[in-house]
């Protein structure tokens, strides 16, 4: 049975959380969508969902459905995972699920941190810092889909909630575990639902997790996971595994990636593999029509496949994000992005790709249900929040990447070039 049992509001972010976890000596299995059967065995089981930008009402259901699923196998915890960017507007899905989450795990309060230090996001004050940068002032304020327009994560979250949301704040945090745990304490006795704990260093991360050793739920990015496996060794549950718990078939097969995030660090990712790499980047805004793309990709691609990865991407500058979208709707504009990809993907490993890396949340969820994949197996990190993962069924090598994570050469990083 699992020992944690983790929901994630969509795909990169479920296998971000699943490398931490790996790291820190838990084996771990993603599984795609609420589980309708036996859960794959392993230390933590992440379920992921594409319920980021989803109607708030599935969102909450499907959360639900997939916290049963985990508490019926035997999770002693469960862990709410979502973007160390807190993608969520005032209309936004974390709140309500969160909220649907402690009402059902009975536990009053739950600690929120997307902090992830090693890629650059901080809360301090909690105030949400990408790099040097405010949240809002960051390029997230560009978003597409989910637009952030305001850094205080206090406030974020309590416009989407109806409880209230309360601050442990650095100076506490600086001084550990003990007194992380007191101050949550006395939040909750105080009639706070949530508490948005601050952290600079992975350090503080590793004291909020032991603070939270005993809490039913946990919600935030995979950063604050990572004081959990050491949870679970210290409570004598968890062996210790080493490079074992992040173990993978040999890789085979061509190796191509797809884009379709629009996010800085994807586009700095593609303007480097033009100099480095059979790259081709289709123009959706000229060529509105998912046939037409899927041609040309498949046509350009069919005799550059190969050990080095072909780079095709759908991504595209806020301007033209924009564009696209006053044009056909924001639904519309990345429903055409996310299937002209999927379908792309679909063809290539047909045509014997075997190591596919896809960038984006949404890209990266309509490529594996293209792709039929039920679930993936966790291997090693390649940049900090991504890892190399195996779907047995296609038989192939995946990573699914964030929009904002990788460094600009990532694209090549991934296959060793």
């Amino acid at each position: 049975m699992p020992l944690l049992g983790c929901i994630a509001d969509d795909f990169t972010g479920a296998t971000d959380l699943a490398n931490t976890l790996v790291k820190g000596g838990m084996t771990a299995v993603q599984v795609i969508g609420v589980p309708t059967g036996p859960l794959p065995e392993a230390d933590a089981v992440i379920v992921a969902l594409k319920s980021r930008t989803a109607p708030v009402r599935e969102a909450v259901a499907e959360s639900l459905a997939a916290c049963e699923a985990l508490l019926a196998a035997g999770a002693r915890q469960i862990f709410f995972k979502y973007c160390s960017t807190f993608d969520s507007t005032d209309e936004g899905n974390i709140g309500p699920v969160a909220d649907a989450l402690v009402r059902r795990l009975d536990c009053g309060f739950a600690l929120a941190n997307p902090a992830f230090p090693t890629n650059g996001r901080t809360i301090y004050q909690g105030h949400l810092f990408v790099g040097g940068a405010l949240l809002n002032e960051s390029g997230m304020e560009n978003h597409p889909l989910t637009p952030m327009r305001d850094a205080n994560l206090v406030r974020v979250l309590s416009r989407q909630t109806d409880g209230t949301v309360g601050l442990v704040p650095f100076a506490v945090v600086e001084q550990g575990a003990a007194a992380i745990r007191r101050a949550m304490t006395g939040l909750k006795e105080g009639g706070r639902r949530y508490a948005i704990v601050d952290a600079v260093t992975d350090a503080h991360l590793l004291a909020i997790g032991e603070a939270a050793a005993k809490h039913a739920l946990i919600t935030g990015g995979s950063g604050v996971a990572m004081g959990l496996p050491g949870n679970f060794r210290a409570a004598g549950l968890l062996p210790e595994r080493g490079a074992a718990a992040s173990e993978l078939p040999p890789a085979q097969g061509y190796a191509a990636v797809l884009a379709g995030s629009c996010s800085r660090a994807t586009l700095g990712q593609i303007g480097y593999a033009r100099d480095h790499a059979h790259t081709l980047e289709l123009d959706v805004l000229a060529t509105p029509d998912v046939a037409a793309l899927q041609r040309q990709a498949l046509d350009w691609a069919a005799d550059k496949l190969g050990e080095a990865p072909v780079v095709i991407a759908a991504s595209a500058p806020p301007e033209r994000v924009a564009a696209l979208q006053a044009r056909l709707g924001r639904d519309k504009a990345g429903a055409l992005v996310e299937d002209t990809l999927a379908g792309i993907a679909e063809a290539l490993v047909a045509r014997g790709v075997g190591r596919l890396v896809v960038a984006g949340g949404e890209t990266s969820g309509a490529v594996v249900s293209r792709l039929g994949v039920r679930s993936l197996r966790i291997g090693a990190e390649i940049d900090p929040g991504v890892p190399w993962t195996y779907a047995e069924v296609p038989g192939l090598h995946l990573a699914l990447k964030s929009g904002n994570f990788g460094a600009r050469d990532f694209f090549l990083k991934a296959f060793g070039q």
